[in-house]
């Protein structure tokens, strides 16, 4: 079994226990096969109804209490983890499957390879969800700003899920081709743009918290459906598009 960066990752032929500590990837095993979930970070909000042992944060996880509730393997991703950590648990003799999309494609992809692995067997929301987002977007494109934090002011960059997320609903981000993937900005050098996303989080943007920082139209939207690779794709494409228009 081979995750995201191509790591062998050696489990049992049956898992039976999964720590994640990356939010979609925690509503993904839930929505498939919640029994298997032992443990979760503090930021694993969906389902609300979640009732396992909560490990803190996905910069900061408890990787002692992590160590003590014996998962078959813990689940995590490239840019949401910490290397340290994750070396951390693999020191400790336990199994780490990472992930690492930054397309929608990618994702997707992603998802059911580890399903399959984890959990041994691809759910119907999977499948959904791939229907949902086949259809190519045809109609008029708009270029926006994605800002993503302010104090200081940080935008999507280049190579990120939620920017290709947004490439297929008609958004073309304006800093796609900068240096870094999430670059700091002044609003006094914006590139031309028609729209300003603006998502619930990491910072929580809202109708009196960014639009009135900026000199073209605003739209705020779900973080979780922008950010999140999980049951979430499969309603956020027309969650997305209403919440654009």
């Amino acid at each position: 079994m081979r995750d995201d960066l191509g790591a062998v990752v050696a489990m049992p032929s049956r898992v039976r226990r999964v720590v994640s500590i990356v939010p979609s990837l925690t509503e993904a095993i839930a929505a498939t096969h919640r029994e298997l979930l032992v443990g979760a970070t503090d930021w694993c909000t969906h389902p609300q109804d979640l009732d396992v042992t909560r490990v803190r944060g996905t910069k900061n996880p408890d990787v002692a209490l992590i160590r003590e509730l014996a998962p078959d393997v813990v689940i995590a991703n490239e840019e949401e983890n910490r290397r340290p950590d994750l070396d951390a648990l693999r020191a400790a003799g336990i199994a780490v499957w990472v992930t690492a999309p930054t397309t929608l494609t990618e994702s997707l992809a992603s998802l059911r390879r580890m399903l399959s692995a984890i959990t041994g067997d691809v759910p119907q929301w999977l499948d959904d969800a791939e229907t949902s987002w086949s259809t190519p977007y045809a109609g008029p494109r708009r270029r926006a700003i994605v800002p993503i934090w302010r104090r200081p002011w940080m935008a999507l960059g280049r190579d990120t899920f939620a920017g290709d997320v947004l490439a297929h609903l008609g958004i073309d981000n304006v800093l796609a081709e900068s240096p870094g993937r999430y670059p700091k900005f002044e609003l006094a050098a914006l590139p031309e743009y028609d729209i300003v996303v603006l998502p619930d989080e990491p910072y929580a943007f809202s109708v009196n918290d960014g639009p009135e920082a900026f000199e073209r139209p605003a739209k705020c939207v779900s973080g979780r459906h922008l950010t999140w690779y999980g049951p979430s794709l499969v309603e956020a494409r027309a969650v997305l598009t209403e919440q654009l228009q």
